[in-house]
């Protein structure tokens, strides 16, 4: 596909299609009829369900442990997984519990306690959450205030150039054009 004047490669970005030279050249919509479809992937725990609260054992409360995860529906292509989770509700804005990319495509799961290391055993690597750490940071709400965690799952279709020091601005720009299939579970937690 070809817009006037522009020859390069058409992406999704944001359920758009867009158009540009390659990754690091600014993408731009194309003005089309034709939609992109997302796909979805289904991203569960067996430490709660979706909507449900999060038991203390994840949290500040308890021993801040990652929860177990487990994600399907990745189509063919999809090179590796990155793993976001946030709360929506802080009282500053969004704050980031967890940033984890470039989790190999045979991957799709993993078990509680992911350990607080940059680099996994895996070959995934961890950015810096809000809390100043590599990995996990646990729900911890002001108390008396119940906050929505949203655990974000995306398949990319190519592994990204990031270090371990990468935040999540450095990991939404470093997956424009590269996510494939994407999902999410929202659980709460009351301090």
């Amino acid at each position: 596909m070809h817009s006037a004047g522009w020859s390069g490669n058409v992406r999704c970005i944001h359920g758009f299609p867009t158009i540009g030279k390659s990754g690091r050249d600014r993408f731009q919509r194309l003005d089309v009829s034709a939609a992109c479809t997302m796909l979805t992937l289904v991203v569960t725990s067996l430490a709660f369900a979706a909507g449900a609260a999060i038991p203390p054992r994840y949290t500040c409360k308890g021993e801040n442990l990652s929860p177990p995860l487990a994600w399907s529906g990745a189509p063919a292509g999809t090179r590796c997984f990155a793993i976001l989770v946030d709360d929506p509700d802080a009282p500053g804005g969004d704050w980031v519990h967890w940033l984890l990319f470039n989790l190999p495509a045979s991957v799709e799961r993993l078990d509680a306690g992911v350990p607080h290391s940059f680099k996994l055993s895996s070959g995934a690597i961890q950015g810096i959450n809000d809390f100043g750490t590599a990995g996990y940071g646990g729900p911890c709400p002001p108390p008396g205030q119940t906050h929505r965690y949203v655990f974000h799952v995306y398949a990319l279709d190519a592994e990204l150039p990031l270090k371990s020091a990468a935040r999540k601005s450095d990991l939404l720009h470093a997956m424009e054009g590269h996510i494939v299939a994407q999902g999410t579970l929202t659980a709460t937690f009351l301090r």
